[in-house]
């Protein structure tokens, strides 16, 4: 019985995991119009399946670089500086989460760094990608999400204005909930406790 008892603990661990589930449509950018080698999309643009273009245009880049996973990338600065943005669903209110993201600096021109910003769950942040030698950084960004803000369920990444048209390059995003709660964890070790005190009275029982 103790056995089914831990064993139903941890199927409650892995469903509490579960619902704190959030994922990004079409975080790599695979999805969408074929952009040939790239295609600019401006606010009107439907060519990236998940995602909207907010302001001024971004390039959709298919065989013009390589990407940091798959065979597309995105951008930021089209013919101007734009930002792109999709809605979350499943993020759940004071539950913390890391978003992480691939970047890169446009080699053909524009600053140096290249700036992006991100914003999603109520806060931001900026990152700046070096546009010589080309090169893809994995960057994380930790927040935890406020519910009550009106539109802190938007994931936007924005260019900074002073790129012009060139770069940031943005790819491979996803996001996770950070380990599981700290109340789930010490009912995990909880039931951990209570498998080795059940074991440790049968080796006493034994031993008498």
């Amino acid at each position: 019985m103790k056995i089914l008892g831990l064993l139903a603990g941890a199927a409650l661990l892995l469903g509490a995991q579960s619902a704190y589930a959030v994922t990004i449509n079409n975080g790599s950018f695979e999805n969408g119009t074929n952009p040939g080698s790239f295609t600019t999309v401006g606010t009107a643009g439907t060519n990236i399946d998940g995602w909207t273009v907010d302001s001024g245009s971004v390039d959709y880049i298919g065989t013009y670089w390589t990407a940091a996973s798959g065979n597309r990338s995105v951008d930021l600065s089209g013919g101007a500086p734009g930002s792109i943005s999709q809605a979350l669903s499943g993020l759940v209110d004071g539950v913390q989460y890391v978003l992480s993201f691939s970047i890169a600096g446009n080699p053909d021109g524009g600053e140096d760094p290249q700036l992006l910003t991100v914003s999603v769950g109520g806060v931001s942040s900026d990152f700046a990608a070096p546009k010589s030698p080309m090169t893809w950084a994995v960057q994380t960004f930790t927040f935890t999400y406020n519910a009550a803000g009106i539109g802190n369920d938007i994931l936007r990444f924005a260019a900074n204005a002073a790129n012009g048209a060139y770069g940031p390059a943005l790819d491979n995003i996803t996001i996770a909930a950070t380990p599981i709660p700290g109340a789930i964890l010490l009912f995990g070790s909880a039931l951990g406790g209570m498998g080795f005190l059940g074991y440790r009275r049968k080796k006493l029982q034994a031993a008498a």
